[in-house]
């Protein structure tokens, strides 16, 4: 028995090992390595020789920061920065509070068919982003819109800020209202039935007692969306031949690709690309600390 639990106790640490070892081979091989190499390319920048011994030929060289500098002074930079935090002021907080009011009422007391309504909210999720955008973009379309009846421009240069995020939100919700509602299933009912002995609403028991208790679920539920935002590309990239005030650098990440793969200019699309992690991170630890706060606050 003791040599039984000796070789379980082995064992039980190299099986777990072994699990995440896949995984973590396959994170460093597809994203740390390609991020550390893109790192190292937006140092660099090709240079044609000259003369006989260069022969014309291109050579990549050191170049420093010249190609953050570039990206830096570049007003379409930061307008298409701006687009992008434009979207994110309407997408981030109608995304927390959709999840967070879905979650509230599939847990309430009088709730029906919440089996139904919670795949509902969910099934958005599950569609691929092109295909959702894609979808979208026929009902924004005059000629085939059911929303409107053509009177409203979808894709003008203001309606279309809306058009984005609405397809952004339309595709997240659900899965932040999962989060949401299984933190929320997951706290003790025994507050609840004391409150309503109180004489406390189904809607006082939901602001006043659930909605604190939630604020952690909540402050990452908001985290998750602010990154989402940074990351906008699919939806704005697959309206784009349906609408004419989107262009191929709307947004920093459609900047970085018409950079490295339109351009060919994969140096200074390397560089955007780097600006754009740091701008995560920051975003990462702000909201991060906000949430901490709010939690302490509680």
């Amino acid at each position: 028995m003791r040599r039984t639990n000796r070789r379980s106790h082995q064992y039980g640490g190299f099986l777990p090992a072994a699990l995440v070892t896949p995984a973590v081979v396959l994170l460093v091989l597809f994203t740390v390595a390609p991020a550390i190499y893109a790192i190292f390319l937006s140092f660099r920048r090709l240079k044609v020789g000259r003369g006989l011994l260069g022969g014309g030929k291109p050579t990549e060289v050191w170049t420093g920061l010249a190609n953050y500098t570039a990206a830096l002074s570049d007003h379409e930079f930061w307008a298409s920065l701006g687009r992008m935090l434009l979207i994110a002021a309407f997408g981030v907080p109608a995304t927390v509070v959709l999840a967070t009011v879905f979650a509230l009422c599939l847990d309430a007391k009088r709730a029906r068919l919440t089996g139904f309504a919670r795949l509902a909210i969910f099934l958005p999720y599950a569609v691929p982003g092109v295909v959702a955008s894609l979808l979208w973009g026929f009902m924004y379309l005059p000629a085939t819109s059911p929303i409107g009846g053509g009177a409203i421009d979808y894709f003008g240069t203001k309606g279309i800020f809306f058009s984005v995020a609405n397809v952004a939100v339309w595709g997240v919700v659900g899965f932040n209202m999962v989060i949401l509602y299984t933190t929320v299933r997951s706290l003790p009912r025994e507050l609840f039935e004391a409150a309503e002995l109180d004489g406390a609403t189904e809607f006082q028991i939901a602001t006043r007692i659930k909605l604190p208790l939630m604020a952690p679920a909540v402050a990452m539920v908001a985290l998750f969306s602010v990154i989402g935002a940074l990351q906008l590309f699919n939806e704005p990239t697959t309206l784009k031949p349906l609408a004419n005030a989107i262009s191929s650098t709307w947004v920093p990440l459609m900047r970085a690709y018409t950079d490295a793969f339109v351009d060919n200019s994969i140096y200074e699309g390397a560089a955007t690309s780097f600006l754009l992690i740091l701008m995560t991170v920051a975003a990462t630890v702000v909201v991060s600390a906000i949430g901490r706060r709010v939690g302490r606050s509680r």
